[in-house]
């Protein structure tokens, strides 16, 4: 039987959907975390093995995400799936409210709901930590500045959490997609070519590959999962 207690961050969008079903599949407990509770009954309902916690990650205190884990008996992964994207005018251009945005959506949600797990993975001496990066800001790119520099500090976090937890039993890393074939996207550009756009299932598949046990040896890494794009 699958003993894993998964909390999976932004559960109710594209991508949190693709990994929470990868889990469940898989028969482990689902701890689904989103800003909306409605979002979740839709997604989720009364769904078996699904715990939904209503939770604004952007937020330090996670009062309801912390009685969540506790109520489960533990978490043993945890995917930061929770992000924004946004492109925006030159660096020198970019409104403090947009700085702002997406450091909250990609930075502050990986911090928060890291607050409220690590320590119960301390406490059990393992555990499995997943991040979301993005190719993309591997550099900068031009109308991208403040996605690239929030998506960069994820990637350097995931770094830095990985020496920080590795001799506790925690596995960090991160998976750093091109563009995910997602209903927004598509919508978003309709011109292009998404076939060759990386699927939700195929990287919740890798991200599932990061959380097993075949992984236990990689620590602190930032994944290039591509597809053809």
């Amino acid at each position: 039987m699958n003993t894993q207690i998964v909390v999976v961050t932004g559960a109710a969008g594209a991508l949190g959907q693709a990994v929470a079903e990868y889990f469940l599949a898989q028969g482990a407990s689902l701890i689904a975390v989103d800003v909306q509770q409605d979002l979740l009954q839709q997604v989720y309902g009364k769904r078996e093995r699904v715990q939904c916690v209503a939770s604004d990650l952007t937020k330090v205190e996670q009062e309801s995400l912390t009685q969540a884990i506790r109520h489960s008996g533990g978490a043993t992964v945890l995917c930061n799936i929770a992000g924004g994207f946004d492109m925006g005018p030159p660096v020198h251009e970019t409104a403090d409210a947009l700085w702002r945005r997406l450091s909250d959506l990609n930075v502050a949600t990986l911090i928060n709901a890291s607050r409220a797990v690590v320590p119960v993975m301390l406490d059990a001496g393992h555990g499995k930590i997943i991040n979301v990066a993005a190719a993309s800001a591997v550099s900068g790119k031009g109308a991208m500045g403040a996605y690239c520099a929030s998506k960069s500090a994820v990637a350097r976090l995931t770094e830095s959490m990985s020496f920080e937890l590795r001799e506790s039993g925690i596995n960090v890393n991160a998976v750093a997609p091109s563009i995910i074939d997602t209903p927004a996207n598509r919508k978003s550009m309709p011109e292009a070519e998404y076939q060759k756009w990386v699927s939700t299932e195929n990287l919740a598949a890798v991200i599932g590959f990061l959380a097993s046990p075949a992984a236990i040896a990689v620590h602190g890494a930032v994944l290039p999962v591509v597809g053809l794009s």
